[in-house]
Parts: C-alpha cells; sequence; structure tokens
C-alpha cells in the first residue's frame, strides 16, 4: 500500500453504447485499484433518443447493466490525479457522448485545474482499421490543450505486440461479433498500471516541490 501522500485518484471516465468500451473501462479500473490508486468508474451521459437505445438489442442491455454505474463530473476530473478516457470510434473521431463531457469542461480549463495531471485513453471499432488511432489522437490533441501529461502504454511490455497499439488499449468487435477477449485485457491492465506509476511519481515529485510549512 502507498503512503497516503503517495495515494493516486484515479478517474476512469467512458462511453460505451453496446458494451466494448464498458468491459475495457472495468479492467482498467480494476486494475488501477490492483496497483494502489483510489479508483472512479464513471460513464458519460448518453445522448441518443431512448428509443434508438431501445431498438438495439445490445445497447438496451448494456445500458441496463451499466445503469448503476455514476454519470461523470467535473467533479471527477479534480478529484483524479489521472483520467482515462474512453470512447468508440465515431468516423475516426471521439463519440459525440465523450465529447459532451469533454466541452462541459471549459471553466476548469479555463481556471488551469485540468494542467499537470496524467491523461490516456482506450477505444473500439466494428472493423479493423476503422480510426482507432486518428481517435486516440485526436483525444490526445484535447489533453494538450488542458497541459496535461499523455502517458500511452507504447510498446513497453511483450505482450503489447500482440494487440498492437502503442496508443492505447484497443479492440475491434467485428459488429458484435467478437467479444472483449484477454488480449485487449491484457493491454488495458498494462495501460493502466502504466498510468498510475507516472501518476504516483509526477504527484509525488511535485509535493516535493512545494514550500515546507
Amino acid at each position: 500500500m502507498a503512503p497516503a501522500s503517495e495515494t493516486v485518484r484515479l478517474a476512469v471516465i467512458y462511453y460505451s453504447s453496446t458494451g466494448t468500451n464498458a468491459a475495457v473501462a472495468k479492467e482498467i479500473a480494476d486494475a488501477g485499484e490492483r496497483a494502489g490508486a483510489e479508483v472512479r468508474l464513471r460513464r458519460v451521459a448518453e445522448l441518443a433518443p431512448p428509443e434508438a437505445v431501445s431498438a438495439n438489442p445490445a445497447w438496451a442491455a448494456n445500458a441496463e447493466a451499466t445503469a448503476d454505474i455514476p454519470e461523470a463530473s467535473p467533479d471527477d476530473m479534480l478529484w483524479a490525479d489521472a483520467v482515462v478516457f474512453g470512447t468508440p470510434t465515431r468516423y475516426g473521431n471521439v463519440s459525440s457522448q465523450l465529447k459532451q463531457f469533454i466541452d462541459t469542461l471549459g471553466g476548469l480549463w479555463a481556471e488551469g485545474r485540468l494542467a499537470d495531471k496524467v491523461y490516456s485513453g482506450f477505444t473500439s471499432s466494428a472493423t479493423a482499421h476503422g480510426g482507432q488511432e486518428t481517435t486516440l489522437l485526436a483525444l490526445y490533441t484535447t489533453i494538450h490543450h488542458f497541459g496535461g501529461i499523455v502517458v500511452s502504454p507504447g510498446y513497453t511490455d511483450p505482450s503489447k505486440f500482440g494487440d498492437g497499439n502503442p496508443y492505447g488499449t484497443s479492440h475491434v468487435d467485428a459488429q458484435g461479433e467478437k467479444p472483449v477477449d484477454e488480449t485487449t485485457l491484457g493491454a488495458a491492465r498494462i495501460q493502466s498500471e502504466r498510468v498510475v506509476r507516472f501518476a504516483r511519481a509526477i504527484k509525488t515529485g511535485l509535493a516535493a516541490e512545494r514550500p515546507a510549512g
């Protein structure tokens, strides 16, 4: 157990329609806890109309299964030392649901209160080469505006050559035919552990810079 001053507060904030990103988010949250972090798992608000959700059995099932997960709020960003965002790719970009949440953070950004935190991201798509890299890079562009510190997994573990994405955990669900597998879950664990490790180092270093007394 890390000393209280070194305990990392990790927020995992995601959007998931049919459950792929929900499964990855949970693995990242669980791995963060095992790495000694205090974790908040949060889903962003759904923007699609209820009739659209109910018309898709997988979408409706995921909405019901994750209904007890609290919705993300700006307070979760203030609380966190590290934030891992998750989103399916939408036309090679961040989903509107996650983007809407990020757009509510303008006041905190203007006050400089999103800076000096660790950030990372994960994504999914229905097809291979379906925009996963562009989605994560688009997300990280926002982090640069925050003044945040991007911690990507890179190829820092031999198993990363299995999932093959150095930008963040990603999964191809083949239109729902390929559920999240051990390759993706393993990548999520590596990413979470790396985020917690660097967030702890940065938090400890910044604390050491503060004047005593």
